[in-house]
């Protein structure tokens, strides 16, 4: 990890620990990383799993890939280096929002394997979830809810993954999901199992 340009900084430690924030909100912080090719179904499941928290009355919140994009990451594009950077800046907030007890689901492309195990590192043991959302590119093809694909295969959008880019599968994930075999309530469901059985969240 680089060290900050900025010198003589002091992290100050707040009067709340990670165990009062578990003990308010009745769950733990962590980070559900949704990673996968554009129209494997990320941002679906996501949503549909902070609903099912929500209504269990847990504190969550979704970090989606194009929201970000129209604020934190603004500046960046698509190119290798934006693409590292992009996660980088994400998998801070993640950070920061998983210490302050959050269940944040982050719903982003993240090609690179090395940009996801790098937001790994930020976490302690356990905090970081990843969920490889996988669906054959022909799916997500004909899925393609913006138009996507067919701009990128047109030569009309450049650096697009799964086309023009590369996407690096996860080797190890905690979960994988086949949304091109099981609907979006199956996948829901094998996270909240998962949150569950690993002590993230009361069994119901």
């Amino acid at each position: 990890m680089d060290a900050p340009k900025s010198q003589n900084l002091t992290w100050h430690a707040g009067h709340l620990t990670r165990d009062d924030r578990t003990r308010i909100y009745g769950h733990r912080g962590a980070t559900l990383w949704f990673t996968g090719l554009s129209g494997s179904g990320k941002s679906t499941v996501a949503r549909k799993v902070e609903l099912a928290l929500a209504d269990r009355n847990h504190h969550v919140y979704t970090l989606d890939g194009d929201n970000v994009r129209h604020g934190l990451c603004r500046d960046l594009g698509f190119s290798p280096a934006d693409r590292t950077e992009n996660i980088r800046r994400i998998g801070e907030v993640c950070k920061l929002f998983t210490d302050a007890g959050t269940l944040t689901l982050a719903a982003f492309v993240s090609p690179y394997r090395s940009d996801r195990d790098a937001v790994r590192a930020l976490m302690p043991a356990g905090d970081f979830i990843e969920v490889y959302v996988a669906a054959d590119l022909s799916v997500c093809e004909a899925r393609d809810p913006k138009g996507l694909y067919q701009q990128a295969r047109a030569g009309k959008i450049g650096e697009f993954t799964g086309i023009s880019a590369p996407y690096e599968a996860p080797e190890q994930p905690e979960i994988t999901l086949r949304t091109d075999q099981e609907d979006v309530d199956a996948s829901a469901a094998r996270v909240l199992a998962y949150l569950e059985a690993h002590g993230h969240v009361p069994k119901r």
